[in-house]
């Protein structure tokens, strides 16, 4: 049955080839960093202005329960590109140099460049800062722009925010999406995969001063907290909510809603970006025959749970945007409730492009749900961050296991900021039970190398 799905799928995509390579789809890979639920389709924030992504989604199937599969940059980008889980590379971290352990004929661009396309990318793909491979590719821009610094405060402790004194075209996300425009205004002769890597809303939170000035500070809603949320939280994930001190030093500082402006405004000028980036395709030959697959690398906190970054297996850390328009298989105002991670970004463009999916490939395609967001769909999504710590959110439940033995189980239909830990209450065994199946069986060992930290 799933063979014939992906036929018929592969049918609708594209035009019956006729040895003619350009009948194939296109693929614009849209890749943003540290972009939580704070969107508006998701909801995640009441005052999260983000038109273009609300309007890219209206145009096909947006995930509403999309998930990382770690909470962390190189982690997250080297699992969705090579296809293996973290738990099986051994890639958890910022700090690991994952081109000795993935080789070039597993990872997505190789496997599309074998397959005849023209493979070209920009920006943050993979993790940046020395840990890419730009053999993976046939072009590759990286950004040049030095990026005005701002002129007083520069944020709390790690925080770092401020307002700039400068045009949306002085920073590097905009010299990005300006290169990804070329190339869309480009005659090919190939059919292309183009991944568009923003920067934005990774730290600093530094835009020009008027996308602060859409979000008045007096107006700012502070994310929903709980004052004693770690009460009942294991000691693993105590230590991972404590290990920068952010949260101590943002409640002395008083500025707690400056940075939440910060990232809101922050937000709005990558939406911006994305937005031209979406024009253009528009406006090109290319429109009625390319996929677009919109994702963030993972989520952030904002002082939930005492927390700011990424780094923890809580939702807010590992929920992020996932939305595809793929010509004439998508339909328009689309929304999909179950539950996926990002291991199924991979074969879902194989599958879409009629790309034979390499055998080395864990995720499971999300094709099925392209066609049909209400199907039948069996499985979680599953988070890893550092060795023998899971978790698994299915549409109800988020379990959460520690290194330690420690344990978390939140019930999303009751406890949506997931602040009443239910793990040692009897009469949720079986519900663990049914949920610690899905933990990864392989745990490998952490690889280092390369700390980078962009």
């Amino acid at each position: 049955m799933k063979h014939v799905l992906v036929v018929v799928v592969l049918a609708l995509v594209a035009a019956p080839l006729h040895g003619a390579e350009l009948t194939r789809p296109n693929v614009l890979f849209i890749a943003v960093d540290d972009l939580r639920d704070w969107v508006g389709y998701l909801g995640g924030h009441p005052q999260a202005k983000t038109p273009t992504i609300d309007r890219l989604a209206a145009r096909g199937v947006a995930f509403t329960r999309s998930y990382c599969q770690a909470p962390v940059c190189n982690a997250s980008r080297a699992a969705l590109l090579s296809g293996l889980n973290p738990s099986t590379t051994g890639i958890y971290e910022n700090d690991a140099d994952w081109r000795p352990i993935l080789a070039p004929d597993k990872m997505l661009p190789v496997v599309f460049r074998k397959a005849g396309y023209f493979v070209a990318g920009a920006g943050k793909v993979y993790h940046g800062a020395g840990l890419d491979r730009d053999s993976d590719w046939d072009a590759y821009f990286h950004p040049v722009t030095l990026e005005p610094k701002p002129t007083g405060s520069s944020g709390v402790a790690g925080i770092r925010f401020a307002p700039l004194d400068c045009e949306d075209s002085e920073l590097r996300d905009y010299e990005i999406a300006d290169w990804t425009i070329e190339q869309l205004r480009h005659s090919h002769d190939k059919p292309f995969f183009l991944a568009c890597g923003f920067f934005k809303p990774h730290m600093p939170w530094n835009v020009p001063k008027k996308y602060f000035d859409r979000f008045p500070l007096e107006s700012i809603q502070l994310p929903p907290t709980h004052e004693h949320d770690l009460a009942d939280v294991p000691p693993g994930g105590v230590a991972l909510a404590r290990s920068y001190g952010d949260h101590e030093s943002m409640l002395k500082s008083g500025r707690w809603k400056e940075a939440v402006q910060a990232y809101l405004a922050t937000i709005n000028y990558l939406d911006m970006n994305v937005g031209r980036v979406i024009d253009a395709l528009d406006a090109s030959p290319y429109r009625d025959n390319t996929i677009v697959v919109l994702w963030g690398d993972h989520g952030w906190h904002l002082g939930e749970k005492d927390h700011w970054r990424k780094f923890a297996l809580w939702e807010e850390a590992t929920r992020s945007p996932l939305i595809w328009v793929v010509p004439g298989v998508t339909k328009p105002h689309s929304r999909c409730d179950r539950t996926v991670d990002f291991s199924g970004v991979y074969p879902t463009l194989t599958n879409l492009c009629g790309i034979e999916t390499p055998p080395h490939v864990q995720g499971v395609s999300h094709v099925s749900l392209l066609v049909n967001p209400d199907a039948e769909w069996i499985h979680p999504a599953v988070m890893t961050y550092l060795p023998h710590n899971h978790a698994v959110r299915t549409e109800r439940w988020r379990y959460i296991r520690y290194a330690d033995g420690g344990e978390e189980l939140y019930d999303h239909s009751t406890d949506r900021y997931e602040w009443t830990n239910l793990a040692d209450t009897p009469d949720m065994a079986s519900v663990k039970s049914g949920l610690l199946k899905y933990l990864p069986k392989d745990n490998a060992p952490r690889i280092t190398g390369s700390p980078s930290r962009p």
